[in-house]
């Protein structure tokens, strides 16, 4: 812990409220949370990102949200306008999944020209986005050559999973990721990131971010070993708990 601020170990955190029996007050309390201990978005359902991108602004935590989510098997067109949608709302960093099946499929044209016309989206309205792939239901070959397209196209992170598949992030798939990725394209965990040994331990693979409902079994561990008065919120924000 002592290489590191608690900054440090915030800035890793999406904070996620993606489950879909989450109320409006789970929501709201949620954005909170985020705003609280500061971290780097929060990653919220498509239909309440407007409202959660208005509740950030003046804050340093962004607005991000997830398209073709959780399977990934919308028509492109549909996932163009779902991000085009998501844009317009104030999204700052999209999560978006691959057409998993086109991936096992070994469709590259098809995943290729589909990653590449979402990040020229993002990135023409000078946003960031991550590519999930949902190594679960993956070979190595198909994360290796995922890892390859990404980094050509110029994503801005690779990401292990939704939360939501058979399994989530594991150090075998993160380092392979960060092996076979470009230097300028960072990696994203998600699932299985559950304490802040696990989080010290993926940040020393160079995993960046990790996408978590939990950020305060994370976080305030942080807080106490680094000295710092611990977080109070008025209402804990008790909310339901996803994959991640």
């Amino acid at each position: 812990m002592a290489n590191y601020s608690y900054l440090d170990l915030a800035k890793m955190i999406d904070h996620s409220l993606l489950v879909p029996t989450m109320t409006i007050s789970d929501l709201e309390q949620g954005i909170d949370l985020a705003i609280a201990y500061d971290v780097a978005s929060v990653c919220i359902m498509p239909y309440y990102l407007k409202r959660c991108a208005q509740r950030l602004e003046g804050s340093s935590v962004k607005a991000s949200t997830t398209i073709g989510f959780p399977h990934g098997g919308h028509r492109a067109s549909v996932k163009r306008a779902e991000t085009i949608a998501a844009l317009e709302d104030g999204c700052q960093e999209l999560d978006v999944v691959v057409n998993i099946s086109q991936v096992l499929s070994l469709q590259w044209d098809y995943v290729r020209d589909e990653i590449a016309m979402l990040t020229e989206l993002a990135h023409d309205a000078d946003q960031k986005i991550k590519v999930i792939f949902e190594n679960c239901y993956l070979q190595d070959m198909h994360k290796v050559e995922l890892c390859k397209i990404c980094s050509d196209i110029g994503v801005d992170w690779v990401k292990t999973s939704t939360g939501y598949g058979s399994s989530g992030a594991t150090l075998e798939d993160l380092k392979l990721m960060r092996a076979n990725s470009s230097p300028s394209v960072q990696v994203k965990a998600a699932g299985g990131v559950k304490d802040l040994q696990t989080l010290l331990s993926v940040r020393d693979l160079g995993v960046s971010r990790c996408g978590s409902s939990r950020t305060r079994e994370l976080l305030d561990p942080a807080r106490v070993a680094l000295g710092l008065e611990p977080i109070l919120l008025s209402d804990r924000g008790k909310s339901n708990s996803s994959g991640y």
